[in-house]
């Protein structure tokens, strides 16, 4: 394999759409999700209203890669080892004396070995790895900060509720039937909460498509609310641009192997077909599907035996891992973490947090509102983090790198914060890769976050 990554070289160019090809105002719609999984939990299931009240300082515990343990309601951040390097009952931090309590001497997970490699769904834990999840994951900690109040500690039995929300707000009929209070709300003002591609990223895509490259939507969304997202984004003749869109994908479940595979759905009027199809065999929009039918229409459509497909994905489990394990992919992973890091900074974004009117911020407006993709003052780096023993003091030689990290190195070809980013430049620009024979920050673009090249001066890469 080339220590190098170039579009020119691809076939197929792939995006996931939220938080992908589509930007969100973060902020906006951070307040947007918690408000409604909040509501259904109040209004449908009895829980105590202060749920409702939420303060700007309380979004510092939204962290991107943390697991919800079930047994015990804590809330952790592993290492690449599986080591549990922070922890937190409800929203409040546990000690490293507590750690160890719960998690022995060596602080180790019990159920890594579970979820490293195969990112499946658990019983046991939840992984939160998308920005849509994070405000769950603030709500889901405030409840058992109740639960451990009460003396009344059901995880489980919570869970179930939780999922619920999720069903009443994002299922397939919520758009069409108005219900829940998402997509109304983003359907009233979508501009409040999604950004229009920039010049730039249009003129880009064009010249993807310019270049001969097969241009694929594949979305998790339903085909609804992602016609409406990519209007506003792209415009109305965005369907122009991709030969293929596929909606309701469901990822990962999109890359699984026989006989979980589903088969392809056609659209009327944005009603899945209640006939699967037995293969794929022209371009077009549909719903649901499989990798292996749509690989073979892609060879037929390049004329290739086997196309090389690079996929644009802001997820590890739902588009990098599988794309790049079952899909032999090449992959990019979008991570914002490094503009808070420092990779990239966004005059767009920030001068529009800062200029949010007054009226807009409500309840907020005690103190400016941190961006989700910011570092957290509760949780740290999402790369690199210190590995506490029962002597605080001693932390030299205990920097770790976060599972996280260790996950986009394994299954990424390159992590940029945005397509922002790389729409200037030449389609046969040389990326390096991520390499198991190279340092950790290589594969990183336009640069890697602080913490990881801090983290790599002072302990190189073995």
């Amino acid at each position: 394999m080339s220590d190098v990554f170039s579009l020119s070289d691809c076939d197929v160019v792939g995006f996931d759409l939220d938080h992908t090809l589509c930007r969100y105002h973060l902020l906006e719609t951070s307040r947007l999700i918690y408000d409604s999984f909040a509501r259904y939990l109040v209004e449908h299931k009895g829980y105590d209203k202060e749920l409702l009240t939420l303060t700007p300082d309380r979004w510092d515990f939204c962290f991107k890669g943390l697991v919800m343990d079930f047994e015990d309601g804590h809330l952790i951040k592993l290492a690449e080892d599986g080591t549990v390097l922070r922890a937190a009952r409800g929203t409040e931090s546990l000690s490293t004396e507590e750690i160890i309590q719960h998690y022995g001497k060596k602080q180790e997970w019990q159920h890594f070995n579970s979820l490293k490699g195969s990112f499946t769904r658990s019983a046991k834990y939840y992984f939160y790895d998308n920005y849509f999840d994070l405000p769950g994951a603030l709500l889901s900690a405030r409840v058992v900060d109740q639960m451990v109040q009460s003396g009344n500690l059901r995880i489980l039995d919570f869970w179930k509720d939780m999922m619920s929300a999720v069903d009443h707000n994002y299922n397939t009929s919520a758009f069409k039937e108005n219900t829940g209070t998402y997509f109304p709300s983003v359907k009233k003002d979508p501009g409040k909460y999604l950004q229009p591609c920039s010049d730039a990223v249009k003129a880009w895509l064009r010249s993807l498509k310019n270049a001969g490259k097969v241009l694929l939507l594949i979305t998790s969304s339903h085909s609804d609310y992602c016609r409406l997202v990519c209007e506003h984004i792209l415009g109305k003749d965005f369907e122009e641009l991709f030969e293929i869109v596929i909606t309701n994908a469901l990822k990962p479940g999109f890359f699984s192997q026989i006989p979980e595979q589903r088969p392809f759905r056609t659209l009327v009027n944005d009603e899945e077909s209640t006939e699967g199809l037995p293969s794929l065999d022209k371009p077009g929009w549909y719903s649901q599907g499989n990798w292996a039918h749509l690989h073979e229409l892609l060879k037929t459509m390049t004329g290739q035996s086997e196309p090389q497909v690079v996929y644009f994905g802001d997820s590890v489990r739902s588009d990098v891992f599988p794309a790049s394990c079952y899909g032999n992919w090449e992959t990019v992973l979008i991570s914002e973490e490094l503009e808070g890091e420092g990779a990239q900074t966004s005059d767009a974004k920030s001068k529009d947090a800062d200029a949010e009117p007054l009226e807009k911020k409500g309840k907020y407006d005690s103190k400016k509102m941190k961006t989700p993709s910011a570092p957290s003052e509760q949780w740290g780096s999402y790369f690199v983090d210190v590995c506490k023993g029962l002597d605080e003091e001693e932390e030299e030689g205990s920097l770790k790198y976060t599972w996280c990290c260790h996950s986009i190195n394994t299954y990424s070809t390159i992590a940029i914060p945005s397509i922002e980013a790389i729409a200037d430049l030449p389609l046969d620009y040389k990326f390096p890769r991520f390499s198991p024979n190279k340092p950790r920050t290589t594969g990183y673009y336009p640069r890697p976050p602080e913490s990881l090249l801090k983290m790599t001066e002072n302990s190189p890469r073995e």
